[in-house]
């Protein structure tokens, strides 16, 4: 059983950054694959980056890739989401998911490839 919680959420301006962490519980989190996704009103939850469980490799949608960096520090359990050059349409629930990759070395890219979810963090960018 894995548990993670999310923070660093909150309003910034166009062009603002935020960095969002997810801290996560139990001593297996090297062996998860994890991944950030969001949702914004009236939209379906979406991907927005994944990495794999050594942090080597990771992987980026489109809307995202060049402003937000994905990140983790397994000696801390801890997942990150540095979000820089934010724009209006990146407001949402920011949600981060851990993905039993204990046999993949690999990121995982789809919602039912994680098997664990945290309880999301708001994030508003203001024109």
């Amino acid at each position: 059983q894995v548990q993670l919680v999310e923070s660093g959420g909150g309003l910034v301006q166009a062009g603002g950054s935020l960095r969002l962490s997810c801290a996560a519980s139990g001593r297996t989190f090297s062996s998860y694959a994890m991944g950030w996704f969001r949702q914004a009103p009236g939209k379906e939850r979406e991907f927005v980056s994944g990495i794999n469980r050594s942090g080597g490799s990771t992987y980026y949608a489109e809307s995202v890739k060049g402003r937000f960096t994905i990140s983790r520090d397994n000696a801390k359990n801890t997942v990150y989401l540095q979000m820089n050059s934010l724009k209006p349409e990146d407001t949402a629930v920011y949600y981060c998911a851990a993905g039993d990759s204990s046999y993949s070395g690999t990121y995982y890219k789809h919602e039912n490839e994680y098997d664990y979810w945290g309880q999301g963090t708001q994030v508003t960018v203001s024109s």
